[in-house]
């Protein structure tokens, strides 16, 4: 990087001052008093609101969760390699009411209007809006692996969402045998938390060294490459010799189909046979996505890169994992950043004003061990390719890194979480 080090900006980023300056553009405008509707309450719906509020106190911002409780899936691996409990990744919505003045809904969306401006829940409640943010997530393309849907979910779980299905893959893992195998199936890109299935592998198999050291993992990976792989593997070979074996996507790694019933999974024409088999499918923006009409064929959704403003339905901003953000990943620290950004350019907007020139920034820390952390980090702005990396501001870690810095890393990681959930929340 040009002003910072590496290490120091992985430092800085671990705070709740470095998570509140990132990506949001000075503000002066006028109080608007617009009525603005947050759909989803994750890293990024629950940033946009509280900082909508934070922006101009006098809008009315209404948040709708379908949950009252929120369960990260950043530190959920954590959770089942036995490092953390599942409160440590569950959080509520209270202060974003009491000490922010957002309005907090816990109901389903079920139909949005945009002609008419409306939106309308399962609880039979309806909410007309002047600008529409929709932060849902993820979906699941459970057509995709012949064998594996919803149902099978329940005996082969994705976990890919936080909340029952990582309760019940822990305790799969807990009740398996020792010497028994572990099967984790990750998926083509693009897909949510791209080094999530590797940091999973390395967690589980801390969990089973430690209690159940005769099993082993085996990672049937859809790619030929994955999000830090040489830091991965330097890291596998040096605490898990023998325990994680990865075949990529064309030696053998791609899924065929699965059989739930008898836990055995099919990848070219090899026939695997699990007692803890974790499939985490090919996915998509999640279904409200597609029932407000914001998808392309590919399943996301298309904004204006700048406003984050849906190119196909004016009025209705998509940020995160649902949304197509240039070169950006579909990370937590993604979306947060997204949605400072959305919410400064919906305040603007209102008041026909400009933001001027925007940035993003987006951490991936992922623990190998529980005193050992890996990252890559990067600095985004816009273009006329869309939004892309700043050369030089980031980057991935050196494999040659000092073990204290891995420790420092791992330590870096949970900072990060606490103060962006902080953020979020608090």
């Amino acid at each position: 990087m040009n002003t910072i080090d590496r290490r120091h900006f992985l430092k800085w980023l671990g705070t709740a001052s470095a998570l509140s300056a990132f990506g949001i553009p000075s503000l002066a405008f006028p109080k608007s008093g617009a009525r603005i509707v947050v759909v989803g309450g994750g890293f990024g719906g629950a940033t946009c609101a509280k900082y909508l509020k934070r922006f101009d106190s006098s809008l009315s911002v209404t948040l709708i969760s379908d949950t009252k409780k929120f369960i990260t899936c950043p530190f959920s691996n954590a959770v089942l390699g036995g490092m953390k409990k599942m409160d440590f990744i569950t959080h509520g919505y209270e202060k974003l009411s009491s000490v922010h003045g957002v309005k907090v809904v816990h109901d389903t969306v079920t139909t949005v209007d945009s002609s008419a401006k409306k939106i309308r829940t399962a609880g039979g409640k309806s909410f007309s809006y002047d600008r529409l943010v929709l932060s849902p997530g993820i979906g699941f393309q459970w057509d995709a692996i012949e064998g594996y849907n919803e149902a099978a979910s329940e005996s082969m779980p994705h976990s890919w969402h936080g909340g029952s299905q990582t309760v019940l893959l822990r305790k799969q893992l807990e009740a398996m045998p020792n010497g028994g195998l572990v099967i984790i199936a990750p998926p083509g890109n693009p897909f949510r938390c791209p080094p999530g299935p590797y940091e999973r592998a390395s967690l589980i198999a801390h969990y089973l060294k430690k209690n159940k050291p005769r099993s082993k993992i085996l990672i049937l990976d859809a790619k030929d490459k994955f999000s830090k792989q040489p830091l991965f593997q330097d890291a596998w070979d040096e605490f898990y010799p023998d325990l994680i074996e990865w075949v990529p996507g064309s030696q053998g790694g791609k899924l065929d189909r699965v059989d739930a019933k008898n836990m055995t999974v099919y990848a070219s024409g090899d026939k695997h046979k699990a007692d803890v088999v974790n499939i985490i499918p090919p996915q998509k923006a999640a279904s409200i996505a597609f029932s407000a009409g914001l998808t392309n064929k590919k399943g996301w959704c298309p904004v204006n890169q700048k406003t984050f403003e849906s190119t196909v339905k004016p009025g209705i901003h998509v940020i995160g994992d649902a949304s197509i953000a240039g070169k950006m990943p579909k990370s937590g620290f993604a979306a947060s950043s997204q949605g400072k950004v959305c919410a400064a350019e919906i305040v603007a907007g209102l008041r026909g004003e400009s933001v001027g020139i925007s940035s993003w920034v987006n951490t991936c820390y992922s623990l190998v061990a529980p005193d050992y952390g890996i990252s890559v980090a990067a600095v985004y702005r816009l273009t006329d390719k869309g939004i892309m990396p700043v050369k030089g501001a980031g980057g991935v870690g050196k494999r040659d890194a000092p073990l204290q810095q891995r420790r420092m890393e791992a330590v870096y990681a949970e900072g990060w979480y606490k103060a962006i959930t902080a953020d979020m929340f608090g």
